[in-house]
């Protein structure tokens, strides 16, 4: 893989804390309105997940009538002080 000297490391991460601020909505009622466990949102939003499941995406995205994907989904530079 080729990778340009420039080219910065990113995160990308679910948004749910912001979609549930932006539609004024808990976590538990969307948990509800998309047939979602509460704990597996919870986790998504700290980041404690490595891998999303593409079925969660589309329900959320389903249930709020969401059609840009760019409402719940971010993408964060990384520094190097964050890398570690």
């Amino acid at each position: 893989m080729v990778r340009f000297e420039a080219e910065p490391d990113v995160k990308i991460r679910v948004n749910i804390l912001g979609i549930c601020e932006k539609y004024n909505i808990s976590m538990s009622e969307l948990s509800k309105i998309a047939d979602i466990d509460l704990g597996k949102l919870i986790a998504l939003s700290k980041d404690e997940r490595q891998r999303v499941q593409l079925a969660h995406l589309e329900r959320i995205c389903q249930s709020l009538h969401i059609r840009d994907a760019r409402e719940l989904l971010l993408i964060e530079v990384i520094n190097e002080e964050e890398q570690g």
